[in-house]
């Protein structure tokens, strides 16, 4: 066989691979239908569940999972017993469209919310946010003030530092080569990687049981999703570079949690640092708690929604 029937046969291989990768990612979402309802917000369409009534309540999730994170977590029915929950599938994420034409920084995605919320006759709400979805809760505090009551910070990224997984988690988010990458080699790493990539997530304690069975982990290996967790691990150091000058600027009630054992934002580079510039706000270190801490612990993130 010569180089040129080589390169046909990978061509081949390739197109049979992308073909593959997109039928699945299809049958997921067969599977796994939208469960809340969409708004049209500046060429989004934002997925988004809404539960219960009362004081408003709005769950932001981090990188590579979706708004059924707060749901597997207990998080959104325990609210709604005496909130108006609503929770957001954030640019990209889920059953959100995340247009290439914006890059989808914190402060992009806080405008987005922010007219989400005007939408839904929102004025003033209390703001969870976890992990990468943190530093979208900052800058709805600090750009979006009158709207935020209040925020829940939860195992976040708030000062730059380098990290390599954000080298590794580059290449997908690449033009054209990350196109290539999303539909042929990064899902079937990602399945591969799935089993460890949790442990870090969710460790030192074992993957809840109810995550495991009830949050549809086929859908973060599409490769639109796979799109959307590169480009955010891409932009994580510089967007804390963008805020952090600003964190002072917080004026509203602060709680910040983190695990002790937390693999992916250290506690004490990170939430510990945070609550020492911001004096008014109330730190809780939960010992023995990994990265997932609304997972391990709901009822303290419960406990502080009235901060």
């Amino acid at each position: 066989m010569n180089q040129e029937h080589i390169w046909i046969v990978i061509g081949l291989l390739t197109v049979a691979v992308a073909m593959a990768v997109y039928f699945f990612a299809r049958a997921a979402e067969r599977r796994n239908p939208p469960i809340g309802k969409f708004l049209d917000v500046s060429g989004v369409r934002l997925h988004y569940i809404e539960r219960g009534s009362g004081p408003v309540l709005v769950l932001l999730h981090g990188n590579a999972v979706m708004l059924q994170d707060f749901v597997t977590a207990g998080i959104v029915d325990a609210a709604a017993a005496n909130h108006r929950v609503i929770a957001f599938d954030r640019p990209g994420f889920g059953y959100s469209s995340r247009p290439r034409t914006t890059i989808w920084t914190p402060v992009a995605q806080a405008k987005l919310l922010a007219e989400a919320l005007r939408q839904l006759g929102v004025e003033s709400a209390v703001v969870v946010g976890h992990s990468w979805g943190t530093l979208v809760a900052v800058a709805l505090g600090l750009n979006h003030p009158q709207m935020v009551k209040s925020l829940i910070l939860l195992s976040g990224f708030y000062f730059p530092r380098f990290r390599l997984d954000v080298l590794f988690a580059l290449p997908p988010a690449l033009p054209i080569i990350g196109d290539v990458l999303r539909y042929t080699v990064s899902p079937i790493f990602g399945a591969l990687l799935l089993p460890l990539t949790l442990r870090i997530m969710f460790g030192p304690p074992e993957v809840p049981r109810r995550f495991k069975e009830q949050f549809p982990l086929a859908m973060i290996l599409r490769p639109w999703q796979i799109r959307a967790a590169a480009a955010e691990g891409a932009l994580m150091i510089p967007s804390a570079m963008q805020l952090r000058p600003r964190y002072p600027e917080l004026k509203m009630p602060v709680a910040i949690l983190a695990g002790t054992k937390d693999r992916i934002a250290n506690i004490d580079r990170q939430s510990a640092r945070l609550h020492k510039e911001l004096t008014s706000s109330r730190f809780e270190a939960v010992s023995g708690v990994g990265h997932m801490i609304h997972h391990i612990v709901p009822e303290k993130v419960l406990s502080n929604i009235s901060v």
